[in-house]
């Protein structure tokens, strides 16, 4: 069973959203998607500044079994990356929430406009 944090909001394809303040999100990709993917060996990030659109493929992570997108969750400006996983993208394995975050951003829309709740995000992780 994975860990779903209840204070964190989710996607229907794995993402994780935690609200910082201050108009900014953070967000990475939940322990279900890590285990499914296996050990992660490569992390691309998407450049400060860049604005990216609900839905929009953002990122990569690949491990020794595939390589898969990461969505973003909201729209929004990228403010911050998380540059670890560019030389650790294991911290991903091992704290999909804490030090494996992948993006923070400056949300353009509110910030859980359609994202589900860890109880609903726990439905879909044991249904699906």
């Amino acid at each position: 069973m994975s860990n779903i944090p209840q204070d964190l909001k989710f996607t229907r394809s794995h993402e994780w959203v935690k609200q910082l303040g201050d108009g900014i999100t953070e967000f990475g990709i939940s322990d279900h998607a890590q285990h499914a993917l296996g050990d992660l060996v490569f992390v691309e990030l998407p450049d400060i500044g860049r604005v990216l659109k609900l839905g929009e493929s953002c990122a990569v992570v690949e491990s020794v079994k595939a390589a898969s997108d990461v969505y973003a969750p909201l729209s929004g400006t990228v403010v911050a990356v998380n540059d670890q996983l560019r030389h650790t993208p294991e911290l991903i394995n091992r704290d999909p929430y804490g030090g494996g975050w992948l993006v923070r951003l400056r949300a353009g829309a509110p910030a859980d406009a359609g994202l589900m709740s860890a109880s609903e995000y726990a439905v879909l992780t044991t249904d699906g």
